[in-house]
């Protein structure tokens, strides 16, 4: 989405930017380096998930149940822990888990043809209270040795945002020169003319809900390792806080267009608000507020957009 000739992308990075500048004069506290660290490890579950929702919002569909898949693959990456599993074997395991449950809400859109919202709210209700109705609520504690991958906290935390790094710049550049993950621009501008085009339009739709389910597994192992116990309701909200940096970040709510790459920046934008109130000692409640005016100036840009067009 452009604005003026500038890609929103642009804009995002520049607001974070002067957010930034503000903080190194007003609270250069914030700065410090172990804060920094940790609130990019708090984050980095959020960019995987992020990327995953900017591709399904780009092929004109959506998943509002990846905050319970989320809670659901946390508690199930944790309970294969405690049963003296090493995180190497656990891990695929618990994305292989995610990507089943993907795969459900793949073949209920994609084969029985039916809207993704309406699929993706079932199930979002169906694992959340069947995640709820198994554990009570009770948290799984993890063995020694998970937390932070058995390193010091520095070490993990590094260690979870170069893997987070390192998968974001792996999607981002398949979005741009992979012809599967194109054929998502493809189906998102115009279904139809995707499908006379040759593509498998419902085989793709398919495989990107599969997708979906496996990055919201690994972005919850990413945050099991952050903490001695999983919570069954670690993914509360998780869905609308990727869906508003995936939409902050220009990739267009009408699907078709959006380039993954400004997401790292809408992430950044949307987790350093609540921080950055604290340090600038305000009340810790305009901090939705704060992200509202954000989500809905990213919208009005798009409709103004659009108009001109």
């Amino acid at each position: 989405m452009k604005l003026r000739g500038i890609g929103q992308e642009w804009v995002v990075a520049a607001t974070l930017l002067i957010l930034l500048l503000v903080l190194a004069f007003a609270a250069p506290s914030f700065f410090q380096r172990q804060p920094l660290l940790s609130l990019a490890a708090r984050e980095a579950p959020t960019l995987i998930v992020s990327c995953g929702i900017a591709l399904v919002i780009i092929c004109r569909e959506i998943d509002i149940s990846i905050g319970s898949l989320f809670s659901v693959c946390g508690v199930v990456g944790a309970l294969l822990c405690t049963l003296n599993w090493p995180l190497a074997l656990a891990l695929p395991l618990s994305v292989a888990c995610g990507a089943i449950m993907g795969a459900i809400n793949g073949a209920l859109v994609a084969g029985l043809r039916l809207p993704s919202i309406v699929v993706t709210l079932a199930t979002m209700v169906f694992w959340r209270e069947g995640l709820r109705w198994i554990r009570q609520g009770q948290f799984v504690n993890v063995p020694d040795g998970i937390q932070w991958f058995g390193l010091s906290q520095a070490a993990g935390q590094i260690v979870i945002i170069f893997s987070t790094c390192l998968v974001f710049a792996i999607l981002a550049f398949a979005s741009r020169f992979v012809a599967g993950l194109r054929f998502i621009y493809a189906i998102g501008s115009d279904h139809e003319s995707a499908r006379l085009a040759g593509i498998r339009t419902q085989f793709v739709t398919f495989l990107m809900f599969v997708g979906m389910g496996a990055l919201a597994s690994l972005a919850a192992t990413l945050n099991l390792v952050q903490s001695p116990q999983a919570d069954p309701k670690a993914g509360t909200g998780l869905e609308l806080k990727a869906i508003a940096a995936a939409v902050v970040s220009g990739i267009a709510i009408t699907g078709g267009r959006g380039k993954l790459w400004g997401i790292i920046a809408g992430v950044a934008l949307l987790g350093c608000i609540g921080p950055a109130l604290t340090h600038l000692h305000v009340q810790a409640y305009w901090e939705k507020a704060l992200q509202g005016f954000i989500i809905l100036g990213a919208i009005t840009a798009e409709h103004f957009r659009q108009k001109r067009k």
